[in-house]
């Protein structure tokens, strides 16, 4: 963990979560993107046990509202959640080779091999 991050869990706090998509890209503009994230994210509240009280996914960035989950803690819900996400997209878009995306905008010529960014900023609401 980076020096002067501080996560707190275990006091019953409700946490507001943002976290961005790889360099802000807007990975997460299509219908068909954001239902994934939504279907996953259902999925997870149900398997870990956590309130969602709201969430806004954007194109390249999303912010969710939630309660510590009875089993695990909200970094264990990101994880989890980054991955399936990440996997159900890598599935469904055309792969160009091994763990490799290609980018929702094809001037750029570019391959995609990550799809979030690796941290996530979480401040407790008491």
């Amino acid at each position: 963990m980076p020096a002067g991050l501080e996560r707190i869990y275990g006091r019953g706090h409700l946490h507001f979560i943002t976290f961005s998509c790889y360099r802000r890209l807007p990975l997460l503009k299509t219908a068909r993107a954001r239902a994934i994230f939504a279907e996953e994210l259902g999925k997870l509240r149900d398997e870990m046990g956590f309130h969602l009280i709201g969430y806004v996914v954007m194109p390249e960035h999303v912010h969710l509202l939630l309660s510590e989950p009875e089993r695990g803690t909200p970094s264990a819900v990101l994880q989890r959640l980054k991955l399936r996400v990440a996997r159900k997209m890598r599935k469904r878009r055309k792969t160009v080779s091994a763990g490799q995306l290609r980018l929702p905008f094809e001037e750029q010529g570019e391959l995609l091999r990550v799809f979030w960014q690796a941290r996530f900023y979480d401040f407790n609401v008491l």
